[in-house]
Formats: structure tokens, C-alpha cells, sequence
């Protein structure tokens, strides 16, 4: 059987994506739409909305073509917003990029969009200097002040570009960077269509209103801050609270501070709401929601955190490909260890991954998601796309779940090979490519591990040379200078060999399996 929403379904307004989200912009002008956390600096609606139009009038002005790519690699801040808004009113494509990358990893990113301006803060400038080498990168812009750089601020002296620059919906709008349901990370394309469809069936889910705030410190390169976070937010006409980088304190003090009323999470931020000490030195008296997102989280620790705060601690899930959301836990519908019911205008087939015959109630399978928040494709890389996506429209997304008789899934496994670190994808064949380089390393598996805080850790298996000799410290020393913090191996273990099939294959069941054993 196909699973639809037991949500009513909801209009899709036919508009790109920046005059959807500003569509409040002047009813609300005097609101705040985004507070600097660290200083509490405002950004009204209106003063939103004339930053964002301004900087897309300058955009025109430098040259900027239909189509053209900007990447941004910066934390969250209200100019982030601004920035994001303005190049998609002048009809570029943003490609977000995650600042803790290392410059080879912002290269690849930056090569693989084609993108051809790229705008930072000047905290990051060595790694952009060093990625921009050999790309289509032709001008850097900052966030601020640097020597040598124009500022994001000098294209806000052009004139206000008053209408959205002609784009079709199913235009590319933003091209985020994804490992997908397995392999590198690849770019996905989403459209104006993708993204105002799942802001629509987000409001629909959670009823977000224009009396609500909550902090953004999930980061906006990211499509859970960008999405549910940033242009939800905005659309709703909520107060979005920027913070740059997560601190318990800071984040408590928020709440207190500005009364706010929902929080958008991930597990290690539940494991720390429901645990510290610190916690209970705050007022979060406001808060009557919390959405944990991006990583499993178990529910006993829902479950306590919603009993220690006097709120409700739920579940969503999606994945960038979805941008992002097919399921989320509306208000009072609640249920242990549930990710959430199906969002209005989508359907989901529960598959058995051997025979591909569908699946009933309570049967577990392939999860499969049809609807109008499915990507466009995988950027230049069209057998990824036809692996992920069937004829039909189907995306597989690569995880194991089942719905039960109230419309609730249960995701209970994984398909795919990705490990979900803190929310973010490591790709085990990227990490065991990066481990083999290393001149005492013959063979290397990389696994995730189930973790209470970030959901997984990456654990490598790794045979050494005959004859060689090197400590788990010097092995994760030599990847950590490669890669990005998030992707590094947090647990590792000498084998005398890596257990694969006939075909070669590693047999990474195996893997978890014995690691299960040891506990």
C-alpha cells in the first residue's frame, strides 16, 4: 500500500522562492525578524527586506548572471539571510558551504558548482584564499571588513532591484552539498518549487506563527537551518535568533532573554537540555516546543528531556535530497521513538528491499518518498540521480522504517552506508580512501557506531603493513589534518583483516556486528 498524510493538504503558491518568504515583509516591517545572539543587534522586517533588495540591485550591477553560482561560507548571522535572499532575487544559485571544511574540501565544492564569487567572514579567508586556487571563483566578498576585499556592503549603495529577476519554478534556486544515500558528497539540486512546496507542508505540519521565536544556532549551510530554520522562520513571520557557533549558556540565556518559544535541535543538544546541571539556573518558561532533527534520538531522552522542561520534545525527518522534511510531529501528536507523521501533499512507500514488493502496516522496508519537495537531481551527476531517484518519482532514501496504524514512522535501520555524525554525513568510502594513504596502513573499514550524544561515530578498522607499527593517535592525528572536525575517526581499532565477499566488498555488517558483541 502507498501512506499519505493524515494532515490535510495544502496550496502551493506558484511564486519563487525570495517573494514567497518576504511576502509579510511589509505588513511586519517593524517586527524583528533576525537578532545578532552575541549582540544583540536587530534586523527589522523592513530593513530585511531593503538590505535584501538592495544587494540583489548590486549583484545585477557586478554582472551577475541568471544562473550564475555564489557560494557562501560563513556562520549563522542576519546578513547570511541577506545574502542568501539577495542572489536568489537576482536569479543566481546559492551553494552553501560548511565552514569547518578544510580549503581542499571547499576547493572540491567550489570547482564542482562552478561557482564563480564566493562570500565569507574575515575569520575564513585563509581557507578561501587557499580553496578559490584553480576554481571559477573571480571576486571574494566578506561579511564585514577585511584589507584587500570588497565588503558584501558595497553592493548595497545600487538601487533596489524591485522584482524577482524571471525564473522558471523549476529553476535550480540552491545547490547544497550531500552524500546522499551513499558515496562523496555530490551537489543537489533544489528548485524554487522544492523549496516554497516544503516550507508550505512545514507550516502545515508545525503551525509555526508570527508570535513564535527561537534560536538558529543549527547552521545555515546546512538545509535544516537554511529550510526549517531560516526561510520557514521567515515565512511565518517568527523572530529568528542567530547564533554562530552552539554554547549551553548563551543558548539558555536566549530563552530567558527573549521569551522564546520553540527550539529546533539536534540529539546532542537534547542530551545536554536533559542533562546538565545548568539547565535549571535558566527561564524557559516560554518554550512549549522542541524539534530534534538531523540524527536519531532515542525516546527515553525525549521523553526526559519534555518531562525536565514541561514541553513537548519531538521528531522530524528528511534528508537534503527532501529539502528536507517529509515527516514531522505536529503539536500534541506526540509518540515515543515516532520521526513524526507523512506532511500534507506526499506519499511514502514502505518497500522490502529484497523483493521491492510494498509493504503494510507495521511491516519494516525501504523508505520511498514522492512529492513536490523531491530534488531536481544530483548536480552533472546523473546515475547518482537515477540510483536515487526511480522512473516513477520515487526517491529512496535509503533508510529502514515502518508506519503504524496512526500514520507515525519509525525509521529502526539504515540501507545506506552514511554515518550521521552530530547531523552531519560521513561518507565511510571518503574516510577508508583518506586512511589508505597513510605508508604504514595495507587496509582500512569505516563504520558508524551508535553514540548517545552525536547519534554515531565514525570507527575505523584498520591492517597495518607487515612490519609496520603506528598507535590509534598517530593514525587520527594524520586523518585530522585532512578533513573536516565533523568526519573524523573518533574510535580505532587494529585488525589483522577486513572481512569482505567474494566480490571484494566490505562486509561492514560484519563490523557492527562483532562491535555489538564487545559492547
Amino acid at each position: 500500500m502507498t501512506f499519505t498524510s493524515p494532515l490535510p493538504s495544502v496550496s502551493l503558491p506558484a511564486l519563487p522562492l525570495t517573494p514567497y518568504t518576504l511576502e509579510l515583509a511589509g505588513r511586519l516591517a517593524g517586527k524583528a525578524a533576525f537578532i545578532d545572539g552575541a549582540t544583540g543587534r536587530t534586523m527589522t522586517y523592513g530593513e530585511f527586506e531593503d538590505a535584501v533588495r538592495r544587494q540583489a540591485g548590486g549583484w545585477l550591477e557586478s554582472g551577475l548572471a541568471k544562473g550564475e553560482v555564489v557560494a557562501v561560507m560563513a556562520p549563522n548571522c542576519p546578513e547570511y539571510g541577506v545574502t542568501f535572499h539577495a542572489v536568489a532575487l537576482a536569479g543566481g544559485v546559492l551553494t552553501t558551504v560548511n565552514p569547518t571544511y578544510t580549503s581542499g574540501e571547499v576547493h572540491h565544492q567550489l570547482v564542482d558548482s562552478g561557482a564563480t564569487r564566493l562570500v565569507t567572514i574575515p575569520a575564513f579567508l585563509d581557507t578561501a584564499t587557499a580553496a578559490i586556487a584553480d576554481s571559477a571563483v573571480k571576486e571574494v566578498y566578506v561579511i564585514g571588513e577585511a584589507d584587500g576585499y570588497a565588503s558584501i556592503a558595497s553592493l548595497h549603495s545600487a538601487a533596489p532591484l524591485a522584482e524577482q529577476v524571471p525564473v522558471d519554478l523549476d529553476d535550480v534556486v540552491v545547490l547544497p552539498y550531500s552524500s546522499g544515500t551513499t558515496g562523496l558528497a555530490k551537489g543537489v539540486m533544489l528548485t524554487h518549487r522544492n523549496l516554497v512546496a516544503n516550507i508550505e507542508q512545514t507550516l502545515g505540519t508545525v503551525a509555526m506563527r508570527e508570535d513564535d521565536a527561537f534560536v538558529a544556532v543549527l547552521p545555515f549551510f546546512h538545509i535544516y537551518g537554511m529550510q526549517v530554520l531560516m526561510n520557514t522562520g521567515l515565512r511565518a513571520g517568527a523572530t529568528i535568533v542567530t547564533m554562530a557557533r552552539f554554547d549551553l549558556e548563551q543558548f539558555l540565556a536566549l530563552h530567558g532573554e527573549y521569551g522564546l518559544t520553540r527550539a529546533f535541535v539536534a540529539p546532542p543538544m537534547v542530551v545536554a537540555l536533559a542533562k546538565h546541571p545548568v539547565v535549571d539556573n535558566y527561564d524557559l518558561s516560554a518554550l512549549r516546543w522542541i524539534l530534534s532533527g538531523a540524527a536519531p534520538l532515542s525516546s527515553e531522552l525525549a521523553i526526559e528531556c519534555g518531562e525536565r522542561l514541561g514541553c513537548e520534545v519531538v521528531q522530524g525527518y528528511g534528508m537534503t535530497e527532501l529539502s528536507p522534511v517529509s515527516h514531522a510531529t505536529p503539536s500534541g501528536m506526540f509518540k515515543p521513538g515516532s520521526v513524526g507523521v507523512t506532511v500534507p501533499n506526499t506519499e511514502v512507500n514502505i518497500v522490502d528491499p529484497a523483493t521491492q514488493s510494498l509493504l503494510g502496516v507495521d511491516e519494516d522496508g525501504e523508505v520511498w518518498v514522492r512529492g513536490p519537495q523531491v530534488m531536481k537531481g544530483y548536480w552533472n551527476n546523473e546515475s547518482a540521480t537515477k540510483n536515487t531517484i526511480d522512473d516513477d518519482g520515487w526517491l529512496h532514501t535509503g533508510d529502514i522504517g515502518h508506519i503504524d496504524a496512526d500514520g507515525h514512522l519509525f525509521i529502526v535501520d539504515r540501507l545506506k552506508e552514511l554515518i550521521k555524525y552530530k547531523g552531519f554525513q560521513v561518507a565511510p568510502a571518503e574516510l577508508e580512501a583518506m586512511l589508505l594513504t597513510h605508508p604504514r596502513i595495507a587496509d582500512a573499514a569505516v563504520i558508524g557506531l551508535p553514540d548517545e550524544e552525536a547519534g554515531e561515530i565514525p570507527a575505523a578498522y584498520v591492517v597495518l603493513k607487515q612490519g609496520q607499527d603506528a598507535t590509534a593517535a598517530d593514525i587520527q592525528g594524520f586523518v585530522a589534518e585532512r578533513i573536516a572536525s565533523y568526519k573524523q575517526v573518533r574510535k580505532l581499532t587494529f585488525v589483522d583483516a577486513i572481512p569482505k565477499s567474494a566480490s571484494g566488498k566490505i562486509l561492514r555488517r560484519v563490523l557492527r556486528n562483532q562491535a555489538t558483541q564487545e559492547g
